[in-house]
């Protein structure tokens, strides 16, 4: 499989990549695999991550929204919130087509004391299963995961061959070193090299983008300056909105008033740019815990890391430019790549070494790439952040992404601005790779007890009274 930067970089809604957006995008998909049949009742069920920590994440107003025909990155909050109304009155429209009774207690279950739909053959903790009911007996029934970043898997193709289903590129890589054998044997950066990948991937229809005008080259550049647009609107929204977020924790916006504090007094302090990068972050992230529009970079957790750096990029390093922010994308998209083909994206998985974790590292290695870096340092400043991000748990307040998760994104971004430098400062070989670096994250996010990966059992979850 070889995995495009579309794929990766997805617009979409708050507050979960795998816990909104992936059980949104599995409810679309079984509502169209069942636009032929008679349905008089589907059933979902909810497990393990998804069960402890779906409230609070919005999984049960984004599968009802799935069922009803919406898509992540077409829909809106005022859409879900309608249809979610309209669920309480008793009716769902499935696939926006037809009517069907819906009874919440009855049709929408949460198994918090299973972590899988079947303990021999689960292969994600994030399971869930659709079941078409008709005159009482079962017609029709679906297992799906939500694997992270919003992608999903059918139960049936978890363990299918990858090999088989490669997509055909110009410059195939599944290591890092791989990356850095095949752009110096062709005389490529990295981002040269994705974009002769994204270019070969554009005849894919499967790969969801958006809209791009264009051809070649030229397409994929407008495609990727799209999504760029959408992150930076949403760091704007998100220095502008006030109030207090959702869910009950009463957690106030703080990303408005850093701003305002920094466009004054704030704008004196040398270390104002670093403030700037947290507060870019804090606004992504604000929004997305709003249910606001997003893009997933690589998760919607971890969504305020890419942006922040990107608008730090354009804001602070002379001569940035759009190109340069192609270059970032790009590079970014390639770290991206290895960690989700080689170990997790996942916090359910892995912990938040998998989301904020790789958001960082990813971020590092697309800030070298726009400041005009070379292939190495690219590789150095990546390997580098996840360096210091092992190990992170993801024990979200409440089920909530917003306690530790915003501030996390802040302090993220400025680890990676920092990686960045150290990497472009040295001239020496490194001793651990990125690749070692991946491996060695995967492996402790398998060796991480479960109750620290996204399900509010443990750590600050369990020790923070919610107020």
């Amino acid at each position: 499989m070889n995995t495009s930067l579309f794929e990766l970089f997805k617009i979409g809604v708050g507050p979960s990549s795998s816990h909104t957006v992936g059980p949104m995008r599995a409810a679309l998909d079984f509502a169209r695999l069942c636009e032929k049949r008679d349905v008089q009742r589907v059933q979902v069920d909810l497990y393990g991550s998804l069960a402890l920590t779906g409230m609070g994440h919005g999984t049960d107003t984004a599968v009802l929204a799935g069922l009803s025909g919406e898509a992540p990155d077409s829909t809106s909050a005022e859409r879900i919130a309608e249809i979610s109304r309209m669920a309480a009155d008793g009716c769902l429209h499935l696939g926006a087509k037809r009517s069907i009774a819906f009874k919440r207690e009855r049709d929408l279950l949460f198994h918090r004391e299973q972590m899988y739909p079947d303990a021999d053959t689960a292969t994600h903790p994030n399971g869930m299963r659709f079941t078409v009911f008709n005159d009482g007996n079962v017609a029709t029934s679906q297992v799906y995961y939500s694997v992270g970043g919003g992608f999903i898997v059918r139960a049936e193709e978890f363990s299918g061959d990858a090999a088989s289903s490669a997509r055909q590129v110009p410059y195939p890589f599944r290591s890092a070193e791989d990356l850095l054998r095949i752009s110096g044997e062709h005389s490529l950066t990295i981002a040269e090299l994705m974009m002769a990948n994204e270019v070969a991937l554009l005849s894919d229809a499967s790969i969801l983008r958006p809209a791009m005008e264009g051809e070649g080259e030229q397409r994929v550049r407008n495609g990727v300056l799209t999504l760029w647009r959408v992150m930076r609107d949403c760091i704007e929204r998100g220095l502008k909105t006030e109030g207090t977020l959702p869910g009950g924790l009463n957690v106030r916006r703080r990303a408005p008033r850093f701003a305002e504090r920094l466009r004054t007094t704030g704008s004196r302090d040398p270390l104002a740019p670093m403030d700037w990068v947290t507060t870019y972050a804090m606004a992504v992230n604000e929004e997305n815990a709003a249910g606001g529009r997003v893009v997933t970079a690589p998760t919607n957790g971890a969504a305020g890391v890419i942006p922040a750096i990107g608008l730090y990029y354009l804001n602070f390093v002379d001569g940035a430019n759009d190109d340069g922010i192609v270059r970032y994308m790009l590079t970014a998209a390639a770290i991206g790549i290895l960690y989700k083909e080689n170990a997790s994206i996942s916090g359910a998985e892995v912990g938040c070494q998998g989301e904020v974790g790789v958001a960082c590292s990813m971020a590092a290695g697309g800030l070298v790439a726009a400041m005009s870096g070379t292939n190495a340092q690219v590789e150095h400043a990546a390997e580098i952040a996840m360096e210091h991000n092992l190990g992170m748990t993801c024990d979200p307040i409440g089920g909530l992404v917003q306690i530790p998760c915003i501030e996390r994104n802040g302090m993220g971004a400025v680890k990676a601005v920092n990686a960045t430098r150290m990497a472009m400062h040295e001239s020496d070989e490194h001793k651990v790779s990125l690749d070692q670096v991946i491996a060695t994250m995967y492996q402790t996010g398998l060796d991480m007890q479960s109750r620290y990966k996204e399900t509010s059992l443990a750590g600050l979850a369990l020790n923070i009274i919610e107020c």
